[in-house]
């Protein structure tokens, strides 16, 4: 894929936050993750995660790394 497309993965940490009853803020000081690269993933404008993210970002909202990061189907 050419650098200058954009990946079709879409965060849902939005939802899940909400699912939680969490705040992006809260959410950020429990990974030690910037609330604006957190903000960054959550409107899909990340180019790339760590792992090391990924898993704490997973932990802390109880979940797996597929009901964070999905692929949309078209209809």
């Amino acid at each position: 894929m050419p650098a200058d497309e954009s990946s079709n993965i879409h965060c849902r940490l939005d939802e899940l936050l909400e699912a939680r009853g969490m705040t992006l803020t809260e959410l950020s000081r429990q990974v030690g993750v910037s609330l604006v690269n957190l903000s960054v993933l959550k409107n899909d404008r990340a180019k790339a995660i760590r792992f090391s993210t990924l898993t704490a970002i997973c932990n802390a909202l109880d979940c797996e790394v597929g009901d964070l990061l999905v692929i949309p189907r078209p209809a």
